[in-house]
């Protein structure tokens, strides 16, 4: 089978406004939590997230563009020139033909739906834009990403709730692994930072209204974020032939379902997942070095996953770093896997793991080494990224240093 190397990374979230400055913000614990700005956020119980301030879509699209694009579409096509602007690759004749597009995302254009049914109920309007339809699909942002590029390979949009965007990546690592392409531009994607979305989580009651605070005994919930992580996922052989810049290989991917409970996370099914990556990845448990954890910030998601981890790898738990990067740009749900593989690609890279900041008490429940506050130099071989979704579906992704 084929070897998958990254050869470009761009991205757009609470913490960075590009790749250098994410991983910038990683390395100082920089925290991009804080009190929400939206409509009628005096309305909600939650009024805080994980929000791209200082946003304005006028700053980079036209008025046409703005008709067709949601907020979740826009960062996709933000991050997405960014990183195929470092692959440095153009997509014409045979290759455009063998490159496609594979996005994750939970809610799509939720802010658009949020918009119009305020405009329809409590507006009193009668009718509405008739781009609509084609703004709020899930679908969008993969479909203007293939025509900005000229990308005619296999495109679509994948949504299972927080594992969206793992699971996306690890169908387009198996695409070009089997021969089916060359390249695939894929990560994710989410903007539900409006008042409908929150409103709809806060029935959850996992949310917090103070911070995220992962592996943290005095951690209390999750903390929604928004932004978009998009890479290019090569062909090995391809990108050596055009010398282009390998930020690391892509070596395993699994994916499990609980299939037990909607909510309640099982230690069962994601240490499957993880032990499959490892697995497929080819590599000894040993081997591992670092894991950019799923940690939410909730009670049963952190011992779950820490549990799971403990099962995996027996001794070697206790030698591995595992860090949640939520507790610094929130939980982006369907996008959050994509902008959390930017600590995987910064740890194997740079030699550098990002902190879970918020960390304030032990707890026994979670005791393996979480990275507390401040990041870490440390170089590493192998990293794992870890995503599990409502619904009881877990994605792993393992990714190498390249030499």
């Amino acid at each position: 089978m084929a070897r998958v190397v990254i050869t470009g990374a761009g991205t757009i979230n609470p913490i960075g406004g590009d790749v250098p400055s994410t991983f910038a913000a990683m390395r100082e614990g920089r925290c991009g939590i804080g009190p929400l700005d939206i409509p009628d956020v005096e309305r909600l119980a939650i009024q805080i997230g994980g929000q791209i301030k200082g946003y304005a879509e006028t700053d980079h699209f036209n008025r046409q563009q703005i008709a067709l694009y949601d907020r979740f579409t826009q960062f996709t096509l933000l991050a997405a020139r960014q990183a195929v602007g470092q692959s440095g690759l153009k997509f014409t004749g045979a290759l455009a033909d063998q490159s496609g597009v594979i996005f994750g995302t939970s809610g799509g254009g939720l802010n658009t739906q949020d918009e119009n049914y305020r405009a329809v109920y409590e507006e009193g309007k009668n009718r509405v834009h008739p781009f609509i339809v084609p703004k709020l699909m899930n679908n969008a942002a993969a479909s203007h990403v293939s025509m900005e590029w000229n990308l005619r390979g296999p495109t679509f949009t994948v949504a299972t709730a927080c594992a969206s965007s793992n699971h996306a990546m690890g169908q387009a690592f198996n695409m070009i692994r089997c021969g089916m392409t060359k390249v695939m531009v894929t990560g994710g994607s989410e903007a539900m930072l409006c008042f409908g979305g929150i409103k709809a989580w806060e029935g959850l009651r996992v949310m917090s209204k103070d911070g995220c605070r992962p592996f943290s005994a005095t951690r209390n919930g999750m903390v929604q974020g928004e932004g978009a992580g998009v890479f290019v996922f090569e062909d090995y052989d391809h990108a050596r032939a055009r010398g282009a810049d390998i930020l690391c290989e892509v070596i395993g991917f699994a994916m499990t379902s609980d299939a037990s409970d909607i909510v309640m996370p099982s230690k069962q099914g994601a240490a499957r997942a993880i032990a499959g990556a490892v697995r497929d990845a080819g590599v000894p448990l040993d081997a591992v070095g670092y894991i950019n954890a799923h940690g939410t910030g909730t009670a049963a998601n952190d011992k779950t996953e820490c549990a799971a981890v403990a099962d995996v790898f027996g001794a070697h738990a206790d030698k591995l770093m595992i860090s949640s990067t939520k507790s610094m740009h929130g939980h982006l749900i369907g996008g959050t896997g994509a902008v959390e593989l930017l600590a995987c690609i910064m740890a194997l890279r740079d030699g550098v793991i990002a902190p879970t900041i918020g960390y304030e008490e032990p707890d026994p429940e979670c005791a393996l080494d979480v990275v507390p506050n401040v990041a870490r130099d440390a170089k590493i071989d192998v990293a794992l990224s870890n995503a599990f979704a409502f619904g009881g579906l877990n994605a792993v992704i393992a990714l190498r240093r390249f030499a």
